[in-house]
């Protein structure tokens, strides 16, 4: 059996190991070696990485009878290799375990919310507790006490018990195990049966921060991070904010106040641009009208314009005059057809039947309908297509 040194010596990050099994399946190398801290994934911590005499670890796996094996693309040159493991990667995972167990322990004293899941992603750490109705008071008191235990450096062990050893901690939760039950004890605060890697005292795991909370139906998810993440988050974010305070050339405290006068003043001139956008509109109608009217039928193809400001221009001449209306758009690659005239032709139902033939998608009902298309060929093939048969349609 393998000696996992990821328990008995979780700082470990270099050290020799002799191979005491090799075998070889699907192209890869799978080697068990007489010590290890390499942790396999399990509990929520996700699995290490590192080397093996300069071979990359490409998965750790945890065999039934809890022996460990390390899968490689090559099999090491000698009996004897050098492991080194990805100590970063291993001591993040070591101070965010350690501060899932604080921060669930705290949610359970201020609030009697247990944790009923537990989740450490690349980006965030996560957990869902019984409580349904958190609020940002629940936050901060959370985040205050937390901390408070984390300057106090209260001390984290690890250790073993029996069955009936078991009986006598106020343990969390009961083990799914019968046998060799690890319980990771915070000292005065709680005994967690748990086989994570964590670190020795609070201390270590630095700070804890919220980042926001979800209700999940009956629960609440806390989004946090823990150590160097809660560090190196908290100096991308006071980047972001110094970069903004330079381009608005004001203080940190003004910052939200030139943003929602941006705001505004942008709501104002989206507002000024549809009013132009409108007059436009009725302009560009009473043009189309006056040049382009074939026997109740106006078609027009333009170099720049979007699928709503055809909408709203076809929109425009059916208010002012009874015609079928054709309209398309090279840039977007968008048509636009409507009938507010007498011509017996459902907008929708013919798109449905002449799209297909042209690459192109859409739909729409008896008075208006809408389509785009793959490609500009596409779409004046189709633009053509239209104008001649509605208007052999209209002789007719």
């Amino acid at each position: 059996m393998t000696k996992k040194l990821f328990y008995t010596s979780p700082k470990t990050s270099q050290w020799e190991s002799k191979i005491q099994q090799c075998f070889k399946e699907n192209d890869y190398y799978y080697i068990k070696l007489d010590e290890t801290a390499f942790y396999p994934e399990g509990g929520g911590q996700p699995s290490d990485k590192g080397t093996i005499d300069g071979l990359a670890v490409l998965d750790i796996i945890k065999e039934a009878d809890g022996d460990i094996l390390h899968k490689l693309e090559e099999r090491p040159g000698s009996e004897t290799v050098q492991c080194e493991l990805d100590w970063a990667r291993r001591f993040d995972h070591m101070q965010s375990h350690s501060g899932q167990h604080l921060l669930s322990a705290v949610c359970r004293e201020l609030f009697d919310a247990n944790t009923v899941s537990f989740h450490l992603g690349k980006e965030y750490l996560t957990i869902d507790i019984t409580e349904s109705n958190w609020t940002e008071v629940h936050t901060m008191a959370a985040e205050e006490k937390v901390n408070q235990y984390i300057i106090e450096n209260l001390e984290l062990l690890t250790y073993y018990v029996t069955k009936e050893e078991l009986q006598n901690l106020p343990v969390v939760k009961m083990p799914k195990v019968s046998d060799n039950i690890r319980i990771v004890e915070i000292k005065g605060i709680e005994y967690n049966p748990c086989g994570g890697t964590h670190v020795e005292r609070t201390g270590e795991i630095g700070m804890i921060k919220i980042l926001k909370t979800e209700k999940q139906k009956e629960h609440t998810r806390l989004y946090f991070k823990c150590g160097f993440r809660a560090l190196n988050d908290y100096s991308e974010g006071l980047g972001i904010l110094s970069t903004l305070t330079n381009k608005f050339n004001t203080g940190r405290t003004e910052i939200l106040n030139r943003i929602e006068k941006l705001e505004n003043d942008y709501k104002q001139l989206l507002s000024a641009n549809e009013h132009l956008k409108l007059e436009n509109a009725k302009f560009l109608a009473d043009s189309l009208l006056a040049e382009e009217n074939e026997e109740g039928f106006i078609h027009h193809l333009f170099e720049e314009s979007s699928l709503k400001e055809l909408q709203n221009l076809a929109a425009t001449i059916a208010k002012k005059e009874k015609v079928l209306v054709l309209l398309a758009s090279l840039k977007d690659q968008n048509v636009v057809l409507s009938n507010s005239g007498p011509l017996p032709i459902h907008c929708g139902q013919y798109f449905k039947a002449q799209l297909s033939l042209f690459n192109g998608k859409g739909g729409g009902s008896e008075q208006t309908a809408q389509a785009g298309f793959n490609s500009q060929h596409d779409l004046q093939a189709f633009y053509q297509f239209t104008i001649e048969k509605l208007l052999q349609n209209s002789a007719e």
